[in-house]
């Protein structure tokens, strides 16, 4: 969905925009032709509270500004380069990422040899017309001199293997993590440095090639780095590649997910954790095992499986809402919600009910921040509307009428498609895989604002405080596509929800 402008723009204000882009769209830069349609569009999108100003607006092409959807001109921009330079293939490295910045003038040279010696405990650096010098390490394992510097990407290359060597760079780039690193970096610091060694007066990175790469795209051209100066090649790459598998094992065993799962399916979970697996342990893996078991249908496991999710959430000592969901498949006056109204509803939108294939206690697996996610939103739905429920009110009680509206079983289920279509917008979704998991990353303070404000106005519409045997209580007695589509035909859509003016 394209945003549109808050206001219309004057002809005077299109013509300043224009001398200061020209006519081209900014998303790529090429020409717009006078006899195509020009649009002008938010650099920073609306829905990220970017400002209907002019140092905000850019011109765009038709095509682009409809495909665009919710993205930042900005982030859209990058999501275009990142998607051509991924076509390029299917194994591409920093390396290969630092050939094609070079290739369109992104940055002047990369890999560029130095002159590195020691002198007095400290490590000398010489590049063109510049002397750094660092303090120098030593490991008191290995005896392995190393030091830590911010090196220009002049200096940097990736650590791949070459017709004169073997490298030690263990995985290929991800479009999606580097997509997601770079709008993760512009507005978070990086917590650890990327880690490579001196080779034939090159400095090689092994370790962190997903950071420099997302960095480099948010304009970054210095790299804090840990730079090993003589390591035994051998017993390196042994210590990358565990690095990457066998020890993530270690968080593996300290995960809270591991726990869960070992309460919940008891002998067949420590059957599998105990057993031999090179490329780690995971849900997907957990799955595959019990199948092989032949203990129970597939169809038996799956459910399982999800209810095991829905469990995760409801019992969570933190989640405020779940005192008012029936342990039944019935609600009552003291408990209104039901699980089955959640599986259809919030779980069907919110919560991946699909074992991943992430390794359990790796960054990548983020199973325990979705649950959170979605209690935190729970909450909100509690805190905003819920906490007020109270099952003794009469039945021509305003308040109650309107909660009752809200929490009604066919009523949820319509709105909350509304709720995710709304929410995926605030959080800028674009990706059928994103959309399929939105919950499933790591959500900031300031995402939190923006989910809590398409709560608000969800509880706020005005179509829950009608009078009594109001349309609204004939409607919600319907099926729920007749629900949704009485709901957006009276206002409630997932763009009011974002607060698009009605």
């Amino acid at each position: 969905m394209s945003i549109t402008l808050k206001r219309q723009l004057t002809n005077d204000e299109k013509d300043t925009i224009l001398e200061r882009f020209g006519r081209k769209c900014f998303a790529t830069g090429h020409p717009i032709s006078p006899n195509e349609p020009l649009h002008f569009d938010h650099i920073k999108a609306f829905a990220s509270s970017g400002q209907s100003e002019l140092d905000n607006i850019a011109p765009m092409c038709e095509i682009h500004n409809k495909a665009k959807g919710m993205f930042s001109l900005y982030d859209f921009r990058i999501k275009l380069r990142l998607d051509d330079f991924f076509s390029k293939g299917d194994k591409q490295t920093l390396g290969n990422l630092l050939k094609y910045m070079a290739e369109n003038n992104d940055i002047q040279s990369f890999g560029n040899k130095i002159v590195i010696y020691n002198e007095k405990d400290q490590m000398i650096l010489e590049s063109g017309s510049k002397k750094l010098s660092y303090n120098l390490y030593e490991c008191p394992i290995t005896g392995w001199k190393y030091f830590y510097a911010t090196l220009p990407v002049e200096i940097i290359n990736s650590d791949d293997s070459d017709d004169n060597s073997i490298g030690l760079q263990p995985r290929y780039l991800i479009l999606e993590k580097t997509f997601g690193l770079f709008r993760h970096f512009q507005n978070h610091p990086v917590l650890q440095p990327s880690i490579g060694r001196v080779i034939d007066n090159k400095i090689l990175i092994f370790d962190g090639q997903h950071k420099i790469a997302s960095l480099l795209w948010t304009g970054r051209r210095e790299f804090e780095c840990k730079i090993y100066l003589n390591p035994d090649l051998r017993l390196l790459n042994q210590t990358n590649i565990s690095a990457h598998d066998k020890f993530s094992q270690t968080r593996f065993y300290s995960s809270i997910m591991v726990g869960k799962l070992g309460t919940e399916f008891g002998a067949e979970f420590n059957q599998y954790k105990n057993s031999e697996d090179e490329q780690g342990k995971n849900e997907a893996g957990f799955i595959r095992f019990i199948n092989s078991l032949q203990n129970e249908t597939r169809g038996e496991i799956n459910k399982k499986f999800r209810n095991f999710l829905y469990n995760m959430i409801i019992n969570d000592g933190k989640n405020k809402l779940s005192k008012y969901v029936s342990s039944g498949n019935r609600g009552s006056d003291e408990y209104p919600i039901t699980i089955d109204m959640l599986s259809k509803s919030i779980f069907t939108h919110f919560l991946y009910r699909e074992p991943v294939e992430d390794l359990i206690g790796t960054e990548s697996y983020l199973r325990e921040y979705e649950i959170q996610n979605i209690i935190k939103l729970m909450n909100m739905l509690y805190d905003l509307a819920m906490n007020s429920w109270n099952p003794k009110a009469g039945s021509n009680d305003p308040h109650q009428i309107k909660l009752r509206r809200i929490f009604s079983s066919k009523s949820i289920m319509a709105w909350s498609d509304k709720v995710y279509g709304a929410i995926c917008g605030k959080l800028e979704l674009q990706d059928s895989k994103e959309r399929q998991m939105p919950f499933y990353r790591i959500i900031d303070s300031e995402d939190e604002k923006k989910i809590k404000t398409v709560i608000e106005k969800l509880i706020a519409w005005p179509k829950w405080s009608s009078p009594i045997n109001s349309d609204i209580d004939r409607v919600l007695s319907d099926n729920v596509k007749a629900v949704g589509d009485w709901m957006k035909n009276n206002g409630l859509t997932t763009g009011s929800l974002m607060g698009a003016p009605e």
